[in-house]
């Protein structure tokens, strides 16, 4: 009963800390920056053939000098038509280029293997990253350049899904959810993670730690160089702003999302133990005062579930606000039914003795 009065109070004063840091310590970011390098964008692909021209159609729109932007397509073994979809698309690009990938270079494997030789390939001091599902905004080079400042070798963007469905939009408002409560950290200077799909590297801080070919296997190979990285002496920005707002398209069944999600929860056990903190916290809001519920009256749980939702969905609102976006009432109600039964179902699921199934391997 006392852990559970402790729990609550700790709870709700973690939640008001990040909503007000959310709301009044934001970072103001300009997307015009006065020098414009040649950059290199890297994507790995695999088995990408109904998505991927949606993204090189989005970087093709980029507000930025397309003569000193390099595309670089790895073909990660794909058994569908991704490669000729892709050479068919650039065939008239000469800054474009489709890579098959048919060997391993050092301990990288999956994508980290692609992303490695797309590396050595690359032949500018700035290495973008997205993924073959995601579509990048017209503003993403420069507001990401923008960032890079003095000493600074690492910068992430957010992303989230579209899509019109209720579960749909469930995803896009869980992602801009948890990116916020990451960026309430970032914004306080401390390192949190970064993101494969939406993500700005430094050449040379990408060569001191020996590309991806020297970091030991990970399901997670953002986290893991992100981390190198910073191990290194390098300083890092994460931009919360709809100048680098990428859209992914969502998962496409139940059992798709669940190893998504897989992965990313295995990828969590290398983030700092503040954000680590902060997500047992949430996660575990239930369980903890369930016992508390069970001495309590109706009214007083009543009041307890009220406040929590309304905490949660002003700091949601004010996410999508800061990104020019909105949602309407019943959204965030159903959220919290989302996060609820996700919550649990994940908590088993990242128990069971499974792989996860990711680009049709198992890791």
């Amino acid at each position: 009963m006392i852990v559970s009065v402790a729990y609550f109070i700790l709870y709700f004063l973690l939640f008001l800390a990040l909503f007000w840091l959310l709301l009044f310590n934001r970072r103001r970011y300009t997307s015009h920056p006065e020098y414009q390098p040649r950059i290199s964008i890297l994507i790995a692909a695999r088995n990408e053939e109904h998505t991927i021209i949606r993204c090189l159609e989005a970087i093709s729109k980029l507000h930025y000098p397309p003569e000193k932007v390099e595309v670089l397509i790895g073909d990660d073994a794909s058994t569908d038509a991704t490669r000729g979809v892709v050479e068919a698309y650039i065939h008239d690009r000469p800054l474009y280029s489709c890579i098959p990938v048919t060997h391993t270079l050092g301990k990288a494997r999956g994508k980290a293997n692609v992303l490695a030789q797309l590396a050595k390939l690359a032949s500018t001091d700035y290495f973008f990253y997205t993924d073959a599902d995601i579509a990048v905004p017209p503003q993403w080079v420069q507001a990401m350049l923008t960032e890079l400042k003095e000493g600074v070798g690492v910068v992430t963007g957010i992303t989230t899904t579209v899509g019109s469905g209720v579960f749909d939009r469930l995803q896009t408002l869980d992602w801009l959810y948890a990116l916020g409560l990451m960026q309430v950290v970032s914004d306080l200077g401390l390192p949190v993670t970064a993101m494969g799909n939406n993500m700005l590297l430094r050449r040379q801080a990408y060569e001191q730690v020996g590309g991806f070919e020297s970091i030991d296997f990970s399901i997670t190979e953002d986290i893991a160089i992100f981390n190198k990285v910073l191990a290194q002496g390098w300083n890092f920005r994460n931009i919360y702003d709809q100048d680098v707002l990428a859209l992914s398209t969502p998962a496409g069944s139940f059992a798709g999302f669940l190893h998504q999600r897989l992965r990313w929860m295995r990828g969590s056990m290398h983030l700092p133990f503040y954000m680590a903190a902060i997500f047992i916290l949430h996660g575990a809001y239930y369980p903890v005062l369930l016992p508390f519920f069970l001495y309590t009256s109706v009214g007083t749980a009543l009041i307890i579930l009220g406040a929590k939702l309304l905490l949660q969905s002003i700091f949601a609102a004010v996410c999508l606000r800061r990104l020019g976006r909105s949602a309407p009432w019943w959204l965030y109600i159903l959220f919290e039914l989302y996060l609820v039964v996700s919550s649990v179902i994940l908590i088993i699921f990242f128990f069971l003795p499974i792989k996860v199934i990711w680009k049709g391997r198992r890791y």
